[in-house]
């Protein structure tokens, strides 16, 4: 692994608002990344809630997908064109009506493939919200 992020704050806060409209929309932000790590906050909203006052599982699932996005990209640079291939979720208990933070975290990188995981968390609190495994299929051209 590197020493340093292949992709600054800065850079994947212009490459969202570029060509990520919808999770500018739902106002994440990219808070800390290091080589094969994001931190990503997702924050509350009224407009997340389903029935029973629980934050919605598209906006989890997108949450963790944008999460190892940018732990992808911190190994491999700004590369718009790396994409999910596979993600699996397990939703382990009702997140609080607070933001969620994921942090995501690379457990192998290949020359095709980069996986990884991504827990997320509802703010202030220990126990985890959702556990995602993802896959996400690298061009040829960025290795």
């Amino acid at each position: 692994m590197t020493k340093e992020s292949l992709i600054t704050i800065a850079e994947f806060e212009e490459l969202a608002r570029t060509h990520l409209p919808y999770a500018v929309e739902q106002g994440g932000r990219l808070e800390a990344i290091a080589p094969g790590r994001s931190s990503y906050r997702l924050p509350y909203s009224p407009k997340l809630l389903r029935p029973g006052g629980s934050i919605i599982g598209p906006a989890l699932m997108g949450l963790a997908d944008i999460a190892m996005y940018a732990a992808v990209l911190s190994l491999i640079g700004r590369v718009e064109m790396a994409l999910t291939t596979n993600l699996n979720i397990n939703f382990l208990r009702r997140p609080g009506q607070r933001d969620v933070i994921a942090e995501g975290r690379i457990l192998k990188l290949g020359k095709r493939l980069a996986f990884g995981e991504v827990t997320s968390y509802s703010e202030g609190e220990d126990d985890p919200v959702t556990h995602a495994t993802l896959t996400y299929s690298i061009p040829p051209e960025a290795r």
